[in-house]
């Protein structure tokens, strides 16, 4: 079962954008899936994930202005952004992995899949 990111891109400060993260085949079988974004000079950081009992865990970073949800009848995990800023401007992937650790802020996942395409957002007036 392959995870695809999908639903990037432009929107203004403080505008609104939903990533979807589409699995194709039944998303319950992984443990945990997540969101990870890149900018150009950064290093990949998970941002967002939600366990298969509905469990979510933010990075500081978007805590308050991310959601996280899945609908497991469409096999999809989404990631609702709101209140974007030009700093949130990355490219943006999704990854399943075994367990899913918040500590002092941030974010780690533990046996994590091989990444796919991401998808990318851009946040500028």
């Amino acid at each position: 079962v392959q995870l695809q990111a999908s639903g990037g891109g432009v929107v203004q400060p403080g505008g609104s954008l939903r990533l979807a993260c589409i699995a194709s085949g039944n998303i319950t079988t992984f443990y945990v899936v997540a969101w990870a974004r890149q900018a150009s000079d950064k290093s990949r950081g998970w941002i967002a994930g939600i366990t298969r009992g509905g469990l979510t865990r933010y990075a500081d970073s978007v805590k308050g202005r991310f959601t996280i949800s899945r609908d497991d009848a469409e096999n999809t995990v989404y990631l609702q952004m709101d209140s974007l800023k030009p700093d949130d401007t990355a490219a943006y992937y999704c990854n399943s992995g075994r367990s899913i650790i918040s500590f002092e802020g941030s974010l780690s996942m533990t046996d994590i899949r091989s990444w796919g395409q991401g998808t990318l957002v851009t946040v500028s007036s």
